[in-house]
C-alpha cells in the first residue's frame, strides 16, 4: 500500500488567468507537486468538495466573488493551508489576508521558484499537524508548555488539545512560540513583531483575535492569552 504522506502535494490554483494559471501547472508539475487550476471561486468550492487538497493558491481579485471572500467562507469548515497571490502590495491588502486565516501571500509579479519555496515552506509547518492523536512523548519535556487541556511543542510549532491536534497557521504558531518562549511575562507587540509573529501592530492584533478562538472557552474574556494594558500580551499557564 502506498504511504499517503510520500504522495506529492496537491495543490488548488484559483485565478481568473487562464494563462498564469496554466504557467504554474507546468511549472509547480516540474517540481513535484501535483495541480488542478479553476477560474472562479465556484469553481474551486466544486473542487474542494470532491478532493482533499494540501494547499491553495488563491488569487486576491477575482471576477464576481474575491479570493479573500472565498477562503473566508472556506475557513469556516476546513484549515486547509492558503497561499494568496495578489497585485496588491500594501499592508492594508496583506492584513486582509491574514485576517481571513492565510499563511502567506506573494506578490504579482513573482518568481515561479520564490512560490516553490514559498509552498515548500507552508506545508512542512502544517505537515506537523497530523490527522491522528499525538503522544507527548514525541518531544523532549523542555519543549512543551501546558496550559489547561493544551499542549504546546515549540520545537514542532504543534498545538494539541487532550491529545488531538489543533491546526495553526504559520502566523498564529509564531506567536504562540514567542509567547511560549516568555510564558507569564507581557510582550510588546513591538517585540513580537521583531520576533516574526507578524508584520504590524494590528496584525498581531488579528493573530491574537484568531489564536483566542482556538485556545479560550470565551475569547472575550481571555484566561490563557490575556491582554496587558500597556505592556503587550501575555500567555498564562497552569
Amino acid at each position: 500500500m502506498t504511504d499517503p504522506a510520500s504522495l506529492p502535494a496537491l495543490v488548488l490554483i484559483v485565478d481568473d488567468d487562464k494563462r498564469l494559471s496554466d504557467l504554474l501547472q507546468r511549472f509547480l508539475g516540474e517540481n513535484g507537486f501535483q495541480t488542478v487550476a479553476v477560474q472562479s471561486a465556484a469553481e474551486a468550492r466544486d473542487k474542494l468538495d470532491a478532493l482533499a487538497f494540501d494547499i491553495l493558491i488563491v488569487d486576491v481579485m477575482m471576477p464576481g466573488e474575491s479570493g479573500i471572500d472565498l477562503v473566508r467562507s472556506v475557513r469556516a469548515d476546513q484549515d486547509v493551508p492558503v497561499l494568496f497571490l495578489t497585485a496588491l502590495g500594501e499592508t492594508e491588502d496583506r492584513i486582509a489576508g491574514l485576517e481571513v486565516g492565510a499563511d502567506d501571500y506573494l506578490v504579482k509579479p513573482f518568481d515561479p521558484r520564490e512560490l516553490v519555496l514559498r509552498l515548500r515552506t507552508i506545508l512542512r509547518r502544517t505537515a506537523a499537524v497530523p490527522p491522528v492523536p499525538v503522544l507527548e512523548t514525541d518531544s523532549a519535556d523542555g519543549d512543551l508548555v501546558a496550559f489547561g487541556p493544551f499542549r504546546f511543542d515549540r520545537k514542532r510549532r504543534l498545538l494539541t488539545r487532550d491529545g488531538e491536534a489543533i491546526y495553526l497557521t504559520s502566523g498564529e504558531a509564531d506567536l504562540l512560540v514567542a509567547l511560549a518562549d516568555s510564558a507569564g511575562q507581557p510582550i510588546a507587540r513591538e517585540d513580537l513583531a521583531a520576533d516574526g509573529a507578524a508584520i504590524t501592530d494590528r496584525a498581531i492584533d488579528v493573530a491574537v483575535t484568531r489564536l483566542r478562538k482556538k485556545i479560550e472557552t470565551d475569547p472575550k474574556f481571555p484566561r490563557y492569552l490575556q491582554t496587558i494594558r500597556g505592556k503587550g500580551y501575555v500567555l498564562h499557564l497552569d
